[in-house]
């Protein structure tokens, strides 16, 4: 592994919000509109925090619609393997019925 990786890997992973990001994750696929509820922070906030965990290469984007959703990357490198293993998954990251992604294409 490459001395670049792990420095932004461990920099991206080195912040409590992004934490928290990755532990949703944990359970699978992820909306960004779940993660403003789960930090109490902007949506433009949240997506700088995903940006810099998807530029370290430990999540991926999948565009349903105008909504984003977020999952970890399958291969972890060993040293997000350790740190993903000492996280505890978050419960609420999932969309709820209420959630606007799972109405995209749903009449009104």
């Amino acid at each position: 592994m490459e001395n670049t990786l792990i420095e932004k890997q461990l920099k991206a992973a080195a912040d409590l919000n992004r934490l928290k990001l990755l532990a949703c994750m944990k359970k699978g696929e992820v909306c960004v509109c779940d993660f403003v509820d789960v930090l109490g922070i902007s949506q433009p906030a949240v997506s700088q925090h995903l940006r810099k965990l998807k530029e370290a290469g430990i999540i991926t984007e999948r565009k349903v619609g105008t909504w984003k959703h977020y999952r970890l990357v399958e291969n972890q490198t060993p040293l997000m393997k350790g740190i993903l293993e000492q996280i505890e998954p978050v419960q609420g990251c999932d969309c709820s019925s209420d959630c606007e992604c799972t109405h995209i294409g749903e009449e009104n």
